[in-house]
């Protein structure tokens, strides 16, 4: 197992890694809000989060050698389903024509007051 450290990330909020390597796969911790470099959740709404959840996504990856065209699998956690359109629209915009799996459930609670999170699978060279 090769565990990732990502520039431009925000710093993990517990003991974890940003990612982990086994083999082909890249096994991405979720991300959620946070200004990678204040350490503080950005927006009050779930859009706006959600959009810099993508942004954190992508340091991630990019520091594996990979992008969003290369996740085969996400599992996004929501504080309430009320909140589904919305993150499904910029999730969308996000993927564009790629369709990953996924599953998406709602939460009693997220980390540091979040509205969101989101982890990805990738697939990449090993």
């Amino acid at each position: 197992m090769d565990v990732l450290s990502a520039p431009g990330a925000p710093a993990a909020v517990g003991p974890y890694s940003h990612a982990v390597r086994v083999g082909g796969l890249l096994f991405c911790s979720g991300q959620v809000a946070l200004d990678p470099e204040a350490g503080t959740l950005v927006g009050d709404e779930v859009a706006a989060q959600t959009e810099q959840v993508f942004k954190n996504i992508r340091a991630v990856l990019a520091a594996a050698g990979a992008d969003l065209r290369d996740v085969v699998k996400t599992t996004v956690f929501l504080d309430t389903m009320d909140d589904f359109q919305a993150m499904n629209g910029v999730y969308a915009e996000a993927f564009g024509d790629h369709r990953p799996a996924r599953s998406t459930v709602a939460v009693d609670r997220l980390p540091v007051g979040a509205l969101v999170e989101i982890e990805v699978i990738a697939e990449i060279a090993s």
